[in-house]
């Protein structure tokens, strides 16, 4: 009976350390993805581009195994015959020459990067065959357990878990230099830039915006990088949603209870700001990035498409009048290269659309409003809580 009882409380206790070292195991997993993450280390994605695009890590780059045809076809050939036939499928697609050209490209990368890791979607079959080639040449690199998938999953928490600090928002009407003051402070946490976006209209930069899971893969790693020196964030106010990225849930909730600091600078000042950003760097930006023929189109449509898309709450009327000043101004800007002729309609526009939309919306939060002052009264504000 002794025996019995003695036999019993062993199993118990093995089962229970058995359940504290899988804890262990995975806390410390965890932890481990965490700070690859935050030490910013070289991951070689070996997914579909089309995958890639859909949502990536920070300092990831893509050399995949297959390419979105054969990845198509190989998934095609597993749903119709199975496993097995799809294996052989994909080794039959890359093959020769072009497994010679993956297998050089992920040598390369290794040699650029040998502290990185392999991942895939799931660290399943194609990160251990990448693995397994690279073996061959005499190259033993890792890859991440539970693959993107971890890394997303972990990126969710830790949004989820850094949020909950205390975040004081920078409000302010159109060109006060919020983006400006948040990146030069070092807890600001760069919504706009991390969306590619300025948030607005005209928010739209030569960088197209970021699928939204990536989108958020940045803004986490970010905060997880800042965290152990911030107590808290401080972030630009913004709506839902940053041109085509939606903020978080959980960073949502937490700003619509926050803070509220208010830059105010003169008109004058902001138009200075606008003009720089707006013209000068977008005219310059495009340009360069087209050529100057292409890149003028673009610049114009791009000022077309930001008027356009607020024509219905400025009137019918009021839109065609403003489009005629864009007209112009661009006429003149091309002729002189002075970007100060589209005040003329970027000023009604600011004290007709967006000063009184954003005094509206600044009305809705006068119990959150902690403090409010011109730029350099802001940033010392800051300096000195």
């Amino acid at each position: 009976m002794l025996l019995g009882n003695f036999k019993s409380i062993v199993d118990n206790l093995s089962a229970c350390l058995d359940i504290i070292v899988f804890i262990m195991e995975s806390t410390l997993s965890a932890q481990n993805i965490r700070q690859l993450l935050a030490k910013e280390t070289p991951i070689i994605d070996v997914r579909a581009p089309i995958e890639f695009n859909q949502g990536a890590m920070p300092n990831a780059i893509n050399l995949p195994l297959m390419n979105n045809e054969e990845r198509a076809a190989v998934g095609t050939c597993y749903k119709q015959h199975g496993s097995q036939k799809a294996v052989e499928l994909g080794h039959q697609l890359v093959k020769g020459e072009i497994k010679a050209h993956r297998v050089a490209a992920w040598r390369e990368a290794c040699e650029r990067f040998p502290s990185g890791f392999i991942c895939c979607a799931r660290g399943g079959m194609r990160s251990h065959i990448v693995q397994k080639w690279l073996a061959e040449i005499g190259i033993d690199y890792p890859l991440i357990e539970g693959g993107y998938k971890a890394l997303r999953q972990a990126t969710i928490e830790m949004t989820n878990e850094l949020v909950q600090r205390p975040i004081i928002l920078i409000g302010g009407c159109t060109g006060n230099g919020k983006t400006t003051l948040v990146r030069s402070l070092p807890e600001g946490i760069d919504l706009e830039g991390f969306a590619h976006h300025r948030g607005s209209s005209f928010g739209r930069t030569i960088e197209a915006q970021f699928a939204q899971a990536t989108f958020e893969n940045y803004l986490a790693v970010d905060m997880l990088k800042k965290s152990p020196y911030h107590s808290r964030w401080v972030l630009e106010d913004e709506g839902r949603a940053i041109g085509a990225n939606g903020l978080p849930e959980s960073l949502r909730i937490q700003m619509a209870t926050a803070h509220l600091v208010v830059v105010d600078d003169p008109f004058e000042r902001r138009m200075a700001r606008l003009k720089e950003e707006y013209f000068d760097r977008m005219t310059h930006d495009f340009i360069e990035a087209y050529g100057e023929e292409k890149g003028w189109q673009e610049y114009s449509d791009y000022l077309h498409h930001g008027l356009y898309a607020i024509r219905r709450r400025l009137g019918a009327q009021r839109a065609a009048e403003l489009t005629q000043l864009l007209d112009n101004a661009l006429a003149a800007q091309k002729i002189s290269a002075n970007t100060e002729v589209h005040f003329s309609w970027l000023s009604p526009l600011l004290k007709e659309y967006y000063d009184p939309m954003y005094r509206y919306q600044l009305s809705k939060k006068q119990d959150k409003i902690i403090y409010t002052g011109s730029y350099e009264e802001v940033e010392q504000w800051f300096a000195n809580h």
